[in-house]
């Protein structure tokens, strides 16, 4: 089954740029290593159980060679040269092979299982497997097995949560559409969840349709007034535009970004009376980055 939201991927035109630009934002975020073949590098901050990943283009010839359509890095550069943000959200299995079984059960367009592994700059290597939707279910997620435990994976980088924005976990993640009650029952096929109760969202200023994956909600919205989500529709179209994560201190956080020459975060009510905080594209790479918690 679906146990969780594994990571979201972030996409930059330059990683070095992206660590340095993060870590302003309070992010214990370090480089992660190149992927085998397809000529792309990433950096990780890792949280309690989750994580963040920002992935760029290392080597463009290996990049172009590695094109082969329908995998998760196909379209990569034009989506960077669109803004970059965030691409994909991934989701954790604990049986990936029984997942995608049952996803063909329900006429689901996915692949295989495949093997998957990325060596750190310290020469750790780590593996998964991981499967993608096909051309049938063009979704903004794919799925994940780890093969290395997370107890090694948070080896791979000198500080492994402790950020100093208090960051501990991701809360939600949003996708927007034109049509969130038909993207909401896509994806509820997909998930072989139930689709969920409209609920409206007040910072985003959407309805929205939250699949709960253990800790993290998923949520697929559809704007109902100018905010994050109408901007983000209207500037790239259906996709991931915010990755909400929970803090043990906003005040923290906040003060952290302006100390290192960041703006304000624009502030907000959640439908559930938390405040919350924004951090937008220009500051970001593309996504917007919310935060949740106490003062």
């Amino acid at each position: 089954m679906f146990t969780r939201i594994d990571h979201v991927m972030i996409c930059v035109p330059d990683l070095a740029a992206g660590i340095a630009q993060y870590g302003k934002m309070g992010f214990n975020i370090y480089a992660g290593g190149a992927h085998p073949g397809r000529g792309t590098h990433n950096a990780i901050a890792i949280n309690d159980e989750d994580y963040m990943e920002l992935l760029a283009v290392r080597d463009a010839a290996e990049y172009a060679a590695s094109g082969k359509p329908g995998t998760w890095n196909t379209g990569l550069t034009d989506f960077i040269k669109a803004g970059g943000g965030i691409r994909y959200v991934v989701l954790q299995s604990d049986d990936l092979a029984a997942d995608v079984a049952a996803m063909r059960g329900r006429s689901v367009d996915v692949s295989d299982v495949t093997a998957g592994s990325r060596r750190t700059p310290s020469g750790q290597e780590l593996q998964w497997m991981s499967a993608t939707l096909g051309p049938k279910n063009p979704l903004p997620i794919f799925f994940i097995q780890h093969v290395t435990p997370m107890a090694e994976r948070r080896k791979q980088v000198p500080v492994a949560g402790k950020h100093p924005n208090g960051v501990y976990t991701l809360e939600r993640t949003y996708i927007v559409s034109d049509n969130a009650n038909a993207a909401s029952a896509l994806y509820a096929r997909v998930l072989g969840l139930p689709q969920p109760k409209m609920v409206k969202g007040t910072v985003i200023m959407s309805d929205m349709y939250v699949f709960q994956l253990g800790p993290h909600g998923l949520g697929i919205v559809q704007p109902y007034a100018a905010g994050p989500a109408a901007d983000a529709l209207e500037r790239r179209g259906p996709g991931p535009f915010q990755a909400l994560y929970r803090t043990r201190s906003m005040g923290a956080a906040a003060r952290w970004m302006q100390e290192h020459g960041l703006p304000p975060p624009a502030r907000g009510v959640r439908n559930n009376g938390e405040q919350a905080m924004l951090m937008t594209p220009p500051d970001t790479f593309g996504a917007y980055i919310g935060f949740v918690g106490p003062e």
